[in-house]
């Protein structure tokens, strides 16, 4: 593609003395698992975040379920989460021996409705947990979910996966409820060069029960207080996530300007629909998406002109091979699955020039009025 969804080799390039010294470093220690690279980096992530505790571990999945372990949460549960996200959120819930129930979203944020949290909580027994996600940059309605989460006893865990330095009335994504999760995974706004994740959490204990957990239960080398995993942070990871950790704010800067661009030249076209922000809301696009209720022409539009664009998600979650078991079926969530018709993202990364952004959104505008014989024709009289 001539414009890709996004440029991982931009950034990298633009970085490359910086995450070479970081792989010297790292090399020249031999500090490849744990070490002062991780731990530096976590401190570094806790104070972004706004949190006292920052913890490294090898995926954002990894993150959830190791978030959930720390709970508690088990084998008997009940975990709430939106019907309309990466399979990872709900993957973690089951690793966990927990049952992930599924919960429609708000038609305009695509985030965790609460009103149908709260339906959803006074159907199920045992609920011990709530998982909004932040998706594509914007925090879920967070005041609301912890005032439903609250009246049960159910803990919130926030799946901050996709919403590295998003703000929900001024506060940090990660500093939101009792624990946070994050991924690294290389296209999210901080990304590393594999697969990585961080919880956040201002609880010292949940912060050790994670620390035991990430690495076979030992508070020390062959003492083992608990059954654990192999769910480390890579030092390297680690070191390459500081060099980027400094570049993260300006680079949301530019993305909030290129999908204000987006915004301006989109919001008038029939038929498709710029994302939107809610009130107190400050959103970080880690991808641009808007709706079209003709999206797979669109689409098929842009893959012509040489413009990458990406459907996330194309099938809701109750509707997945892996969760027929569950014994969801279609309806059964349909703000949800009108998003999976609807949704498509727009190339948007912050090395994107002004001229390609005004390349998607002129090649969007002109096959929108052709798709309008309306507008079309109040174009001609204008012009």
């Amino acid at each position: 593609m001539r414009i890709p969804l996004a440029d991982l080799r931009a950034q990298h390039t633009a970085l490359r003395d910086e995450l070479v010294e970081a792989f010297r470093r790292v090399l020249e220690s031999s500090a490849f698992v744990l070490g002062p690279e991780l731990a530096a980096f976590e401190r570094q992530f806790a104070a972004y975040c706004e949190v006292p505790h920052a913890l490294g571990v090898g995926s954002g999945t990894e993150a959830i379920a190791l978030a959930l372990r720390a709970l508690g949460v088990g084998l008997g549960d009940s975990v709430l989460l939106p019907a309309f996200t990466f399979i990872g959120t709900a993957e973690a819930v089951c690793h966990t021996g927990a049952r992930p129930v599924f919960v429609d979203i708000e038609p305009q944020t695509l985030t965790l409705d609460p009103a149908a949290l709260r339906a959803a909580i006074e159907k199920h027994h045992n609920v011990r947990a709530v998982i909004p996600v932040h998706l594509y940059g914007q925090v879920a309605a967070m005041h609301e979910i912890a005032a439903v989460a609250k009246e049960t006893g159910a803990v919130v865990v926030e799946d901050a996966a996709q919403a590295h330095g998003a703000r929900y009335h001024g506060r940090r994504a990660g500093s939101l409820a009792a624990i946070a999760c994050f991924s690294f995974y290389p296209s999210k706004n901080l990304g590393a060069l594999g697969d990585g994740g961080a919880i956040t959490t201002g609880d010292a204990d949940l912060a050790t029960r994670v620390a035991l957990l990430r690495d076979h239960g030992q508070h020390k080398k062959y003492m083992h207080d608990m059954v654990g995993f192999t769910a480390r942070l890579d030092g390297v990871q680690a070191a390459w996530l500081s060099v980027k950790l400094r570049y993260l704010e300006q680079w949301n800067v530019r993305r909030r300007a290129i999908a204000q661009m987006y915004d301006n030249a989109l919001r008038d076209l029939p038929g498709i629909s710029p994302p939107i922000t809610a009130a107190g809301r400050e959103h970080v696009y880690y991808l641009y998406v808007a709706r079209c209720s003709r999206r797979d022409a669109l689409k098929a539009h842009l893959d012509a002109c040489g413009i990458a664009a990406a459907i996330h998600y194309p099938v809701p979650l109750h509707l997945q091979p892996a969760f027929a078991h569950l014994g969801y079926r279609p309806g059964d969530f349909p703000v949800a699955e009108a998003a999976a018709r609807e949704v498509l993202a727009l190339p948007l990364y912050p090395e994107m020039s002004d001229a390609a952004v005004a390349e998607v959104y002129e090649t969007v505008r002109k096959w929108a009025m052709r798709a309008s014989p309306s507008m079309a024709a109040a174009q001609g009289q204008r012009a």
